[in-house]
């Protein structure tokens, strides 16, 4: 997994909507950039939830909340409808993007090991470069905490 003060690896991958988001698009800004393993599911839903009701909170910082998934675009449409998430999903079906940042394991589920996304959150600084990993993310609590963070540390 990278770490802080590493430079960020660039993407570009598709959001809901179907357009193209590249992370060079949100220079200048603060970027939140969390993976989660699957839309609908009641971990990945109750984090997107709490970052939808501190979403307003990181834009008066000036930061940016995008969420990725090896999920396709139709179900984060569907995922972001059902619970009015006002930032940006990322569909990343190959997981090379969660690769680069490390987030894409082998993980042993119930005896049964496979390779999948570890709930992970990164935040990227206004130059781009990495400036906190939370590497294995256990939900209560998380986003007051990556709240804290940027307030704290960013501004």
């Amino acid at each position: 997994m990278l770490e802080a003060g590493t430079k960020a690896p660039g993407f570009t991958l598709q959001e809901t909507k179907g357009t193209e988001v590249s992370l060079s698009d949100f220079k200048g800004k603060n970027v939140i950039l969390y993976f989660y393993p699957k839309d609908m599911t009641p971990g990945c839903t109750t984090e997107a939830c709490d970052f939808r009701d501190q979403n307003s909170r990181f834009e008066a910082l000036n930061t940016v909340v995008l969420g990725i998934s090896p999920d396709p675009i139709e179900k984060h449409q569907r995922f972001a409808e059902k619970h009015a998430l006002p930032f940006t999903l990322l569909s990343d079906p190959d997981h090379q993007i969660a690769e680069a940042y490390g987030s894409w394991q082998l993980k042993n589920m119930f005896g049964k090991k496979a390779m999948g996304i570890v709930r992970s959150t990164f935040v990227i600084n206004k130059e781009g470069t990495i400036s906190k990993v939370w590497p294995k993310v256990k939900v209560a609590g998380h986003v007051e905490e990556v709240y804290q963070y940027i307030k704290d540390q960013l501004i």
